[in-house]
Parts: structure tokens; sequence; C-alpha cells
């Protein structure tokens, strides 16, 4: 649906936000080790089904569920063969790259119409993500390879999942709403937050004073998002840390959201048991944020104060993929 869909029925008060609930961007659609090759996944997101797939070279593949034939849904007893999927009913097969159809067992000629809606894909960081876009123009910009992932200095990410009945966006600002971190996460101070915008890339720059092991402390918060779908936070101060942030929209107000947590121990036992302490604090603090986003309403002229911070700044960038 269009933008001026979701625009009315907020005026008439029917709707907790004014734009679409699906944006342009890189979303995560699995966790790479949830997907082994030859394996089919059933995923419902941007208010559609989907298929998720591993072809038995290893490509991970995302397509419309539904065979164009007669609509039988390839989640539903569909079958990996080679770099295609297989569809359960007639066994017409569809390349995983392209969507086109490479074979129909019973046909001499494949009808030019026999093409399943396949999605770009790119695996980046241990996950995979699909490009979503309303008008199926292609991906125009990369996500980045994170460098402390693999490096056996940080740990193995510890990863979440929660369903929020809230839109993306909820999520994503909280990255420069510098009161909040004090009135909702304990911080003993606001934190000074600064934003920049790049292209397609936000950053977000914040120091937090700190109750910390043996007394206070300061942090240093900074915060990258590459587009709407994926959200890096890197915590530097009491030990290094890490959380890749991802949500991806599910429907008109839920969205399946991930946050998954590394922190550099070193091969340090001490600091070990440390980021075990920093992870269950930060796994805290979503909860403390989650009633909140659930009840709230997007308000499209807030009554901001001078100490709200760059809230304004990141609803300018965020318009290029709404």
């Amino acid at each position: 649906m269009s933008r001026d869909h979701y625009q009315e029925r907020y005026q008439r008060g029917e709707g907790r936000y004014p734009f679409t609930p699906f944006p342009i961007g890189w979303f995560r659609v699995a966790y790479a080790d949830e997907l082994a090759r030859g394996s089919v996944t059933r995923r419902s997101y941007f208010g559609r089904e989907l298929v998720v797939f591993r072809t038995e070279a290893g490509a991970a593949c995302v397509a419309d569920a539904h065979c164009p034939h007669l609509g039988a849904h390839l989640g539903h007893g569909g079958a990996v063969v080679g770099e295609s999927i297989r569809c359960p009913f007639h066994h017409w097969e569809f390349d995983g790259a392209t969507g086109r159809c490479s074979r129909i067992p019973y046909a001499n000629r494949i009808p030019p119409r026999a093409e399943l809606s396949s999605w770009p894909v790119a695996e980046r960081n241990g996950v995979v993500f699909a490009f979503h876009h309303p008008d199926r123009k292609p991906p125009h910009f990369e996500l980045p390879v994170l460098p402390e992932l693999g490096d056996p200095d940080w740990l193995p990410l510890d990863v979440n999942r929660w369903t929020v009945r809230a839109s993306w966006l909820d999520m994503n600002e909280n990255c420069v709403d510098m009161a909040h971190f004090k009135f909702v996460h304990g911080t003993l101070t606001i934190p000074p937050t600064t934003a920049e915008i790049d292209g397609t890339t936000h950053v977000a720059r914040s120091r937090f004073r700190m109750k910390m092991p043996g007394g206070e402390g300061d942090a240093d918060l900074v915060t990258w998002d590459y587009g709407p779908g994926m959200q890096v936070v890197r915590m530097s101060g009491l030990i290094d840390s890490l959380m890749l942030n991802t949500c991806t929209p599910i429907d008109d107000e839920r969205t399946d959201v991930s946050f998954a947590y590394t922190v550099k121990a070193e091969g340090d036992e001490r600091k070990r048991h440390l980021a075990d302490a920093v992870v269950a604090d930060l796994k805290r603090q979503f909860e403390n944020d989650r009633p909140i986003w659930e009840n709230k309403r997007y308000w499209t002229r807030p009554a901001l104060c001078d100490g709200d911070g760059p809230l304004a700044t990141y609803r300018k960038w965020i318009q290029q993929f709404v």
C-alpha cells in the first residue's frame, strides 16, 4: 500500500504511524547458521510470505513463497535442487538467483511468465539480508563487513530476538534520544549526542557517565545506521562491546527485532565474566524500552525541547528510505 494510504489512516486515528511500515533497505531474513545447504525456510516479512533457502553450492536466496503456476507455497514441501528451488505441486524448478523457471519436467516449452519473484541478497556478518524496495528497484548501497566478528579476541555473537508491536523506526531512533538514556536506562548523566549524515549512513556519538563496578566511569557510544535495517553500536570504556541490531518489519505494526552482542574478552576469564554482566544489562535495558515502544504514537511534529538531541537530523536522514 502507498504512503498516502498510511497517512490517511493516521489522520483518521486508525494507525499509529503515518508512513509505510516497509521502508527501502537491506533487512535481515535469517542468520547464516539457520540456513544449511539444501534447506528451505518460511518467513513472513513486509506483509508477505517468503521462502529463504540455500542452494547446494551454498548461495543464500530469497523469493516470494507462492509458485506462479498454480500458487503452491514453496515453503511447504518445496525442495532445493542444485541451484534451484522445486515446487512441491508440479515440480517446476526456479533458479535461486534470478527466479526464472529453469525446468518443467513434463513440458517442452517454459512459459515466459513462469518466473518466481526473487529478492537481492547479501550475506554479511553472519546474517542473510534481503533488499526491499516497494517498486522492486535494485540495491543502491552496500552493507559493511564488521572486523570484530570472527576476531579471536571477541566472543561469538550472543543472538537475542523479540517480536515487538512497534515500528522499526521506534527502535532505531533511540540512538539520538539523549534524555531517555538517563530516565529509561539509568545513566548518571544525559549524554551529549551529535549526529552526522553520510548518504545512506547515519552516525550518532554519545558520551555517558555510568555506574561501574567499584564506582563510576565514562563510556563512549557510537551508533552507525546503514539504512533502516542494520544498526551497529560500539561501546568503549569499561570494556569494548559491539551490538548488531537488525529490525525487520513483519506487518503494519509488528517488527522482528534482533540484538546480537559481542564483547572483546581477549581470552581473559575475568573479562568473560564482565562480558556476561554487560550483555545481561543490555538485555535488561531492551525490556525497559519495550513497553514504551509498544504503546507510543508517532508524532510528525513532536514538541521538542533544546535538550532532546539530534532527533530532527535522524528524521531528515530516514526520509530517503520511507
